[in-house]
């Protein structure tokens, strides 16, 4: 059985890809840090269905944790498909935005990426398959007026996602973005229904599952052929 780890997969747009990763046969480590309860919760659920889930908990943003946490939990085996999707935002004009916002978002989306990756890499290589991916968001694109951090933090994913796939393209490790627009169980519970009709070309919020369906199709082996892209489910932003 390949083993799938997500991080935040206790939340929205985690939970989903969680649920449909282990849908797809995949044993599930479903992360969680400060909603810890919600990914035990979740593994259980998922469990009762008839998957293959646990939770797992660490902290992102401290390399030393991910590296104690990770190189253990590859010794039992290689983690076949990483999801970054750990993130948050804390968002104001850069004129008025202080260092901690600043620093806190591109902690947690960027550092994270490399904390959380870097050591479940060697394994992937070894066994000349894996899949890496990073859910990002179409503002990594467009940019938007108040979240210049988090922007920034997801631009970030962007180049380094495309650098990773250069390096392992002949390795048989993908490396991939997929970047949500309004999503209902994201980002999308800030946005009133008006702004959302005049905002995005299909006039909606999309879905958790949407996004999870695209995760999904790039963890398969059908998606062999596909790196270093960044990959919008956004309505038609972007």
């Amino acid at each position: 059985m390949k083993r799938a780890l997500v991080t935040g997969g206790s939340g929205g747009i985690g939970s989903a890809i969680s649920r449909s990763l282990a849908r797809d046969g995949f044993h599930v480590f479903v992360h969680g840090h400060r909603n810890a309860q919600k990914a035990e919760a979740l593994s259980a659920e998922i469990r009762r269905d008839g998957g293959s889930a646990e939770a797992l908990s660490f902290d992102v943003t401290n390399f030393d944790d991910c590296q104690r946490t990770l190189v253990a939990l590859a010794e039992a085996g290689p983690i076949q498909v990483l999801v970054n999707n750990a993130g948050i935002h804390s968002d104001a004009p850069l004129a008025g935005m202080t260092v901690e916002q600043w620093r806190q978002v591109i902690d947690v989306s960027l550092n994270g990426f490399f904390n959380v990756t870097r050591p479940l890499l060697m394994p992937m290589i070894r066994e000349r398959w894996g899949r890496v991916i990073t859910i990002s968001s179409v503002l990594g694109v467009i940019g938007n007026r108040g979240q210049s951090n988090y922007a920034a933090a997801k631009a970030g994913l962007h180049g380094a996602t495309k650098s990773l796939a250069a390096e392992l393209a002949t390795r048989g490790v993908t490396a991939n973005v997929v970047a949500p627009g309004v999503i209902a169980a994201g980002m999308g519970e800030i946005y009133a229904p008006d702004m959302i009709k005049t905002f995005v070309p299909m006039k909606r919020a999309g879905t958790a599952e949407e996004v999870a369906s695209l995760v999904a199709f790039l963890a398969s082996e059908n998606a062999g052929y596909i790196t270093g892209q960044v990959i919008c489910v956004s309505g038609g932003v972007g």
